[in-house]
């Protein structure tokens, strides 16, 4: 019997079907490129040339390169993945508690708002009120949370009390108000601002109730309102219904009353007042001058009669 002695069928293998070069001695750095472009490696491929030269000036190992290319990677892809869960969480405007200035409010306490920038209550399914008038940091706090918990790795959501309703109403009218209650129900934390700027009828707070009801003791909701809860019967007309919705938002809540004074316009008039006094220092003028200008300013306007206007 004879042996045929004709070479095998090429067989494209498992390296063939990434479309890589199957040859012995091809070019490296195109089988290199070509597996990474596949797997997905955008930092691997784009940088492994820079982490080989690096190796052989430091004289490391096969382990250690590998490691250090490896770990760039991780590194990319998680910042990749933080940025789109902030970003899909669709915030206003960017917000982070490290800005809160908390001197201008004290009766925000840093501790709780440190404690609570940890996903541990978003995982245990506890709501968060935050409880104030307007101007008083609630938003900030909101969004603020909201995006350290995304950074942690949770799914987040913002939108406001009237825009969930309406878009609420939208989907029941297309017959989609299932699949958008689900939407909202599969997040980690739901941050619902500005509940009670809009009075809701009863249809609107069925359809809010939904949302409460489905995210009840599983998933996390914090909510930001200028009403205390005493008044929230001026938001929900049907007080069933309120006391409902009530009931389900503080059962092992955080409760923070950020309070009454606006610290906001407290810092829009201290910078007006500021670059009024540095107006006045730079034009050179004196109390005594300033007096002088506002009474010929008078005298001209009362057409000579020498009122002065204060």
């Amino acid at each position: 019997m004879t042996q045929s002695t004709s070479p095998a069928p090429a067989t494209t293998g498992r390296w063939g079907s990434f479309g890589l070069p199957a040859q012995h001695g091809a070019d490296p750095s195109a089988t290199i490129d070509a597996a990474c472009r596949n797997l997905g490696l955008s930092t691997i491929r784009g940088r492994w040339e820079e982490f080989a030269a690096q190796a052989l000036r430091e004289h490391a190992s096969y382990a250690d390169f590998l490691a250090e290319l490896l770990e760039s990677e991780y590194e990319d892809r998680d910042e990749r993945r933080t940025f789109r869960r902030v970003k899909e969480a669709d915030f206003p405007r960017n917000k982070r508690i490290e800005d809160f200035d908390f001197s201008k409010n004290p009766n925000v306490p840093p501790e709780v708002i440190s404690t609570l920038a940890q996903p541990t209550w978003v995982q245990a399914g506890n709501p968060l009120c935050l409880i104030g008038d307007s101007g008083t940091g609630k938003s900030h706090l909101l969004i603020g949370l909201g995006t350290a918990i995304a950074e942690a790795g949770g799914r987040v959501r913002y939108t406001t009390a009237a825009n969930l309703v309406n878009e609420l109403a939208e989907a029941a009218s297309d017959k989609q108000l299932g699949r958008t209650i689900k939407k909202y129900g599969r997040v980690d934390l739901l941050c619902l601002d500005e509940l009670g700027y809009v009075k809701l009828d009863r249809h609107g707070a069925e359809l809010l109730f939904q949302i409460f009801t489905e995210r009840e003791e599983r998933h996390a909701i914090a909510i930001a309102s200028n009403r205390p809860f005493t008044e929230w019967d001026q938001t929900f007309t049907d007080k069933r219904f309120c006391q409902a919705i009530v009931d389900r938002l503080t059962f092992e809540a955080h409760i923070i009353e950020t309070g009454t004074r606006s610290f906001r316009l407290a810092s829009t008039t201290a910078k007006r007042k500021a670059a009024a006094a540095l107006e006045m220092s730079s034009a050179g003028a004196s109390p005594a001058k300033d007096m002088g200008r506002r009474q010929r300013y008078a005298w001209s306007a009362t057409g000579g009669t020498g009122e002065t206007i204060s």
